[in-house]
């Protein structure tokens, strides 16, 4: 029996990677939507959003424990205000998700708030999740080249977000 060269199956291998690689997350995220059967795996179709429209955002992975986040024995749950906050101006606001988002391939939210006042775009409190996925577990945000935040402040988002995400205070059960 004649042994096949690997040659062909490699290069295979390569290409499918180099087109699973080229794949850009922020491409799927915002797609407009009106249930969830028109968003891809790993989407859900969300709330309105400021300008009323429903859109795909990523939910992967769907939920998160308290082991997730580094658990009780982490430390205190991190807020909005003490702990994000100064993250996400350094690392997230000063390039692309602030006042001006003409840097970001998408301009439907700002992280340099909470939550909008009247009608403004989703704030930090409303993309909390997408926060997470995407600067904590895919560690896609922010791009090459822009600043970013280090290991111990990507854990830090993670533990905000299975907090519930607190503006201030922290929940009065989070912990010690």
């Amino acid at each position: 029996m004649a042994l096949r060269s690997p040659v062909p199956l490699l290069a295979c291998g390569a290409v499918l990677a180099a087109v699973a690689c080229s794949l850009n997350v922020d491409d799927l995220a915002g797609r407009a939507c009106t249930d969830n059967s028109e968003c891809p795996a790993a989407y859900a179709c969300t709330a309105l959003g400021a300008d009323g429209q429903r859109t795909c955002e990523v939910i992967y992975p769907p939920y998160y424990t308290q082991a997730d986040g580094g658990g009780a024995d982490a430390g205190p749950v991190p807020t909005y205000c003490k702990d994000i906050q100064p993250i996400l101006a350094a690392t997230c606001v000063s390039s692309c998700h602030g006042e001006d988002t003409s840097g970001s391939s998408q301009p439907s939210f700002r992280l340099d708030y909470f939550e909008p006042t009247g009608n403004g775009l989703p704030g930090a409190r409303a993309k909390a999740l997408r926060i997470r996925v995407r600067a904590s577990d895919l560690k896609d945000m922010p791009p090459a080249g822009s600043p970013a935040p280090t290991a111990e402040e990507r854990a830090l988002i993670a533990r905000w977000v299975v907090g519930g995400a607190p503006l201030c205070d922290a929940p009065a059960d989070a912990g010690p």
